[in-house]
């Protein structure tokens, strides 16, 4: 087992200030793979304080310098790209093609995406009043990652808080912590002045709720359930601290008559089965025209039926397992509340895989027939499940797909640009993609409601982290 007891605070790896070990879990395996230590108050404080202290200097580096420090992070993340996908297969979970080609690569978008955007920053503007507009870092910043998508998230907190001259302290997900480690040796290797960057491991209970609480953390940037998103923001209400939050989501991806349905069912079904579910913005929510309701069913059927499940060791399109038997034990719930609410099984169910009973496996499963009213409709399962529901008319396909407390991600699917605008303009999500398109590097990513405030990636992921300073000059025009 690996022993990686340590925190990285003040440019070195210390010991905790109090034994308190973790094991990290190989999913596949059930089996611990690492050990960590789970960090008190007390460990926030002193990384806290490293930060506090690096930020006197650091604040004043020029972006000439920050950018050099970037571009050397870029490429020795480059040079150990492999480690990193191993890393991430090795505690998440995730097939080692899908870590390579996406867990791992996103460490390299986002990074180049923030280097672009930081080279187009105007930190001094002036106003049409004459006033001056200057944009600074905003100081100390707590950072608060999840499991699911772990170098995505870190990427998108400490390179813009870095990027920008702030300093940090990362806590990443306890479930999921070898990634974070492995960054901030690339970060110690690319030469960022000590303090700059801290690494406490721990729950969210303690060693989160610290730095939120913490009188000398500037902002806090948290990505997670909205539930612990709301525990955050009431811990920072007190220090009136900026708070930035990504949060769950229950994205409906509408598919019109006139859409290209071998094509988009396909790919929406193996889109809510990416990351065996596990992702916020995932299309969870199938709404269906009426006019080809049965044409869809019977491709999502066709699709999730073989859909496999694997090794993540294995190359391959497979599904791999769920991060924990927790989230194990959430996802089975969900699904036999579909099953007991009355929704039609196509695919999958309750219970493992067949041949994969060992390691947190899943079977993708889809249901037919949903309502908006059911479980699997409102809350976000976070597994590899899929609900497909019927619509008449344009209205209607809207008012289902808003009926939601979440906002993050919506889908479009059809063949009329017109129609693609007209109801992307009306859907209350911060991202809606159409016909398939991705998220690119560079462009914000966030959502409305409860999925959260704040926007993460490119030039907006900067500004999260930067304060606004107005110069009234007596010579002002």
């Amino acid at each position: 087992m690996l022993d990686k007891r340590k925190f990285y605070i003040n440019g070195e790896w210390v010991a905790p200030l109090a034994a308190n070990d973790l094991e990290v879990i190989n999913p596949a395996t059930e089996k611990p793979v690492a050990v960590i230590s789970m960090g008190t108050p007390a460990d926030i404080d002193r990384a806290v304080a490293a930060a506090k202290s690096a930020f006197a200097t650091y604040s004043r580096t020029s972006v000439e310098e920050r950018l050099a420090l970037l571009e050397r992070l870029l490429d020795i993340y480059k040079r150990r790209y492999e480690e990193m996908a191993q890393t991430i297969t090795l505690e998440l979970g995730a097939p080692i093609t899908m870590s390579r080609e996406q867990q791992a690569d996103v460490g390299v978008g986002h990074l180049q995406g923030f280097i672009d955007a930081l080279k187009q920053l105007k930190v001094r503007d002036v106003l049409s009043n004459g006033d001056v507009l200057l944009r600074e870092p905003i100081g100390v910043c707590g950072l608060v990652t999840p499991w699911n998508w772990p170098i995505n998230q870190i990427a998108l907190k400490v390179v813009p808080a870095l990027a920008t001259g702030s300093t940090c302290v990362l806590k990443p997900s306890e479930f999921t912590p070898l990634n974070a480690m492995l960054y901030a040796e690339m970060v110690h290797e690319a030469g960022f002045p000590a303090g700059t960057f801290n690494l406490v491991n721990g729950d969210g209970v303690n060693a989160g709720a610290a730095l939120s609480r913490h009188r000398d953390v500037d902002m806090m940037s948290f990505t997670g359930s909205t539930r612990a998103g709301i525990a955050v923001s009431k811990d920072a209400a007190d220090t009136v601290k900026r708070v930035t939050l990504e949060l769950g989501g229950k994205s409906p991806n509408l598919v019109f008559e006139d859409a290209d349905l071998e094509d988009r069912v396909t790919g929406s079904v193996l889109e809510c089965f990416n990351n065996s579910g596990q992702s916020c913005d995932a299309p969870t929510r199938l709404l269906v025209q009426k006019s080809v309701y049965d044409r869809a069913v019977e491709i999502a059927q066709r699709v999730g039926g073989s859909a496999t499940v694997g090794s993540p060791a294995e190359e391959g399109g497979h599904i791999g397992p769920l991060v924990s038997d927790v989230q194990y034990g959430r996802v089975q719930a969900l699904i036999e509340a579909g099953i007991a609410e009355g929704a039609r099984l196509l695919v999958g169910g309750a219970g493992k895989p067949s041949g994969f009973e060992t390691g947190y496996f899943v079977k993708p499963t889809i249901f037919a027939d949903v309502n908006n009213s059911m479980r699997i409709a409102r809350e976000e399962v976070f597994g590899p499940v899929l609900a497909i529901m019927p619509f008449e008319t344009e209205e209607e396909a809207i008012a289902i797909a808003n009926d939601t407390s979440y906002g993050l991600a919506a889908y479009v699917q059809t063949s009329d640009p017109a129609r693609a605008e007209r109801v992307a303009g009306r859907l209350r999500a911060g991202m809606v993609h159409i016909n398939g398109a991705p998220h690119r590097y560079g462009s914000p990513f966030g959502g409305y409601k409860q999925s959260g405030n704040g926007r993460e990636g490119g030039v907006f992921g900067l500004e999260d982290f930067l304060e606004v300073k107005t110069l009234h000059r007596p010579d002002a025009a």
